[in-house]
């Protein structure tokens, strides 16, 4: 039986054109609403099915539901009886004995289905919807025995859970152990570049444009510092950020941690006597012990006339397996400051975050952060709104509450003396009660 004739109809516009061409081993397509993805993203994928016999890749969407209108239903509109589909294995059967399956990826959980696959093409639809774990599952597919093309290819948007990993990533392409910047590509598209949806729907960019600021400079610009969802939106590094060289001396300079064995983020936190707070150094790496972690401070601290170390509460807490809390493991370290306990009340914490973040009436910020300070830079835009809990920061994606904690025990340690030029009342109290005092009194 002769082969179907396959007519793949459009005509991709310049920036698709550059995606289609991309040889890199992930490529990310995107960045604004409007810019023509899902379409590349698919048309990309069924012509890699058709150029190589015998291919397997795979389609991904967050949700089945999603997968199924935007994807699916179209795929066999298109392609007709130059396929077959089978409906238990969620797979599309090209005449060349290329297969295109289906996936999605609502949850942690269904990653698990996923592991130990192999896979010769993957695209994922809307990556930013997904959390880096996820992403790192569908990496770890990308592989198998033939000498087929191994390519990965994303679609994506400002915003969402993986909105971090995706814009360190392709946007601002820092890479860390393993990571090869010439296997990265980004192909940025806004609505401008789509003149097909704008010649069909000419009011769609006045739709864009009629969004509130922030929204619009993510959906109409593709603007990855600002996004709907954005928990410390006051967060700007041309008014936060600062050379390390412009830090001045400070008359109180404290350490401040926050310790997991997933991540330690530590900090050396100045405070002047106009209010300012100075983030100077930091340092944060996972997969330390206790005593590695406490080291790591104490080394941080070197050369630094730092008061008092502040730290999680739960660090009081007595360990069943040695009978000793982490306090007194930590404590024990030469060269570990004092250790104090964190007033850790959210909430009331991340008031007060916002506070030095905020403009006083003289266009002045108190929160300034190093420039060196990489980790805590990329986590505050990143970190999101908890859903149930507007006026608390989400726990996901997790890598990105790290740093931002550590802060905000901190400034939780110390009162934000009032700006009002007096002297008297710019001194720095002690104790629970001084945020509260503050925000509340």
């Amino acid at each position: 039986m002769a082969e179907a004739e396959i007519r793949v109809n459009g005509v991709p516009n310049a920036r698709q054109k550059d995606f289609f061409a991309s040889r890199a081993r992930f490529t990310a397509y995107g960045g604004a609403r409007g810019g023509g993805k899902s379409w590349a993203l698919r048309r990309k994928v069924v012509l890699m099915c058709l150029r190589y016999g015998g291919l397997k890749a795979l389609l991904v969407r967050r949700s089945l539901p999603e997968l199924r209108s935007n994807h699916l239903y179209r795929l066999l509109a298109e392609l007709g009886d130059a396929v077959s589909y089978s409906e238990r294995d969620k797979c599309v059967i090209f005449q060349n004995g290329s297969r295109l399956f289906l996936g999605y990826c609502s949850s942690e959980r269904d990653t698990l289905r996923y592991q130990g696959q192999e896979y010769d093409v993957i695209a994922i639809d809307e990556a930013t919807q997904l959390s880096e774990y996820q992403f790192s599952i569908f990496k770890a597919c990308l592989r198998g025995a033939s000498d087929m093309p191994r390519r990965m290819y994303l679609t994506c948007n400002p915003g969402g859970i993986g909105h971090g990993w995706v814009k360190r990533l392709f946007v601002d392409r820092d890479y860390r152990a393993g990571e090869r910047a010439e296997d990265y590509a980004f192909i940025p598209a806004t609505v401008f570049d789509n003149a097909s949806l704008t010649d069909a729907d000419p009011e769609y960019v006045s739709r864009l444009e009629s969004l509130p600021p922030r929204l619009r400079d993510a959906w109409l610009y593709g603007k990855w510092d600002v996004f709907e969802g954005q928990f410390f939106s006051e967060f700007d590094e041309e008014r936060h950020v600062c050379e390390p060289s412009v830090i001045p001396h400070t008359p109180i300079t404290i350490a401040a941690f926050d310790y997991g064995f997933d991540m330690l983020a530590a900090y050396i936190c100045g405070f002047d006597r106009d209010g300012c707070a100075w983030i100077k150094r930091e340092w944060c790496r996972s997969g330390l012990t206790l005593s590695e972690a406490a080291r790591a401070v104490s080394e941080l601290c070197r050369g630094e006339s730092v008061e008092y170390a502040v730290a999680s509460p739960d660090l009081w807490n007595r360990r069943q397996d040695t009978g000793k809390s982490g306090f007194e493991v930590m404590q024990n370290t030469h060269g570990m400051p004092p250790m104090r306990p964190a007033d850790d009340r959210r909430v009331a914490g991340w008031r007060l975050f916002r506070e030095y973040l905020a403009e006083n009436d003289r266009g002045e910020v108190r929160l300034h952060i190093s420039r060196d300070c990489k980790e805590l830079i990329s986590s505050l835009p990143a970190l999101l709104f908890d859903k149930n809990r507007p006026e608390d920061a989400s726990s996901e994606p997790h890598r990105f509450t790290h740093s931002p904690e550590a802060v905000r025990y901190a400034l939780m340690s110390r009162a934000l003396p009032p700006d009002d030029g007096s002297s008297a009342r710019r001194g720095f109290r002690f104790g629970k009660s001084s945020a509260e005092d503050y925000l509340f009194g």
